[in-house]
């Protein structure tokens, strides 16, 4: 069906503008949310959208419905909304280059998944939660399943699918006069999440951090932990971004080669990991996936890009002109981040430090500078290589630029967070404040 959309459009098209490109995306979705212990949102659905891009006189015009009897209509309109912007000659579509296979992204369960069986998932990880002595404020499932066309007048074609399941589960725990709270999160390509390990992981912490003591404040090796680590993370690759560097809005400008973080550390924005979660054939604008080093052992070595971007910068795409839906254009965004470390440190060799779960205010941090300054969540001391007491409030404020140059990777399980696969981090002589 979707080609056939397409084929129309290209006919609605044809000689009425310069270069077009037609981007079709199909989705079924199920989402629940619960508050407390009891269910509260449930929602199973099928969208189907179009997108239309054209550029006529170096022009580039957008358009969008969702109303399949109205594609010709909605291809007519991206060109009269050509009218509405400047003449830019850096706008251009995706050439046609060999597209790569990707593995692992799709998991055949989804057909079969219905919404009594997710509703009866998320109520089984719920009830283990709550039998191991903690009260659920909160918790979700998801679970989709994608398909998406890209078709240009260069004569792309690329046709890319894939399905994604989400677990996330909040809980607080009473004791004594004493409250804790804990969030953690699962997310899988395939339906292989586990909801009684989340149970048990989320309640545990919480349990560890009722009787906090107050820590003293001064310098520490503070590990982050997942959480953490990408909540803080963020706004340093915040700084790779092509539009970023173009404008002058990044620190990194003219970095290319210079030594930026551990000489350890390579970090790899890899759209064609294996059951990646931001796994993809192409990008957005069908730009073939392609690895990119944006460190390569702590030495800057590349920034991401789009088409448009790349063209006002005189280089080539990265192949990072991401879409997460049909409702608006292309947007720079990193794929898969992997951190890969040539050694990891071991927390036995932590003498005094602080472990944080997360962060609060991370996206206070200066995007500019690298100036943050953030509230510890679910931390814990760390004294000669074990983990003791949970911390009171506590404020960890540093440079991300700065810790950068040190950071290392602590042994321990890679995971995916958003678009980070990381290991926790270690970093040293961050300020901690004691409240």
């Amino acid at each position: 069906m979707i080609y056939e959309i397409a084929e129309d459009v290209k006919k609605t098209l044809e000689n009425k503008c310069d270069d077009y490109e037609i981007y079709l995306d199909e989705n079924k979705t199920i989402e629940l949310d619960s508050r407390k212990d009891e269910l509260n949102f449930a929602k199973e659905e099928i969208e189907l959208g179009i997108a239309v891009r054209v550029i006529k006189d170096n022009r580039q015009g957008f358009a969008f419905t969702s109303n399949m009897d109205k594609v010709s209509e909605t291809a007519l309109q991206a060109i009269e909304n050509t009218k509405l912007t400047k003449t830019d000659e850096n706008y251009a579509f995706a050439e046609v280059e060999t597209v790569p296979d990707v593995k692992k992204v799709y998991d055949n369960k989804f057909k079969d998944l219905s919404l009594d069986e997710s509703v009866e998932f998320l109520k089984d990880t719920i009830n283990m939660a709550n039998d191991s002595g903690c009260e659920v404020t909160g918790s979700g499932f998801s679970a989709s399943a994608g398909r998406s066309l890209i078709v240009n007048s260069n004569g792309v074609s690329i046709e890319d699918k894939g399905t994604g399941f989400g677990l996330g589960l909040s809980v607080i725990i009473q004791k004594e006069g004493k409250i804790a709270t804990a969030y953690n999160s699962q997310s899988s390509r395939f339906f292989d999440i586990d909801g009684e390990k989340l149970a048990n992981e989320v309640c545990n912490l919480a349990k560890s951090s009722l009787d906090t003591k107050p820590v003293e404040t001064g310098d520490y090796s503070v590990v982050l932990d997942y959480y953490a680590a990408v909540g803080l993370m963020n706004t340093f690759i915040n700084a790779f971004d092509g539009e970023n560097i173009r404008r002058g809005r990044s620190i990194l400008k003219d970095k290319i080669g210079q030594e930026i973080a551990n000489t350890n550390l390579t970090i790899t924005d890899n759209p064609l990991l294996e059951k990646g979660m931001l796994t993809c054939k192409c990008d957005g604008e069908g730009s073939a996936s392609q690895k990119t080093d944006l460190i390569k052992n702590g030495k800057l070595n590349s920034f991401i890009y789009d088409i448009y971007t790349a063209n006002c910068e005189g280089v080539k795409t990265t192949s990072n002109g991401m879409r997460g839906t049909y409702l608006t254009t292309p947007m720079i965004s990193p794929t898969n981040l992997e951190f890969k470390f040539d050694e990891m440190k071991d927390l036995s060799e932590i003498d005094n430090g602080v472990l944080t779960t997360s962060v609060l205010g991370a996206h206070t941090a200066n995007p500019i500078s690298g100036d943050f300054s953030v509230e510890a969540s679910n931390a814990f001391k760390i004294e000669n290589g074990e983990l003791t007491d949970p911390i009171n409030k506590a404020m960890i404020s540093g440079n991300i630029f700065e810790i950068m140059k040190n950071v290392e990777g602590l042994k321990s399980e890679i995971k995916q967070y958003g678009s980070f696969i990381i290991p926790k981090l270690l970093v040293h002589n961050l300020r901690v404040v004691g409240q």
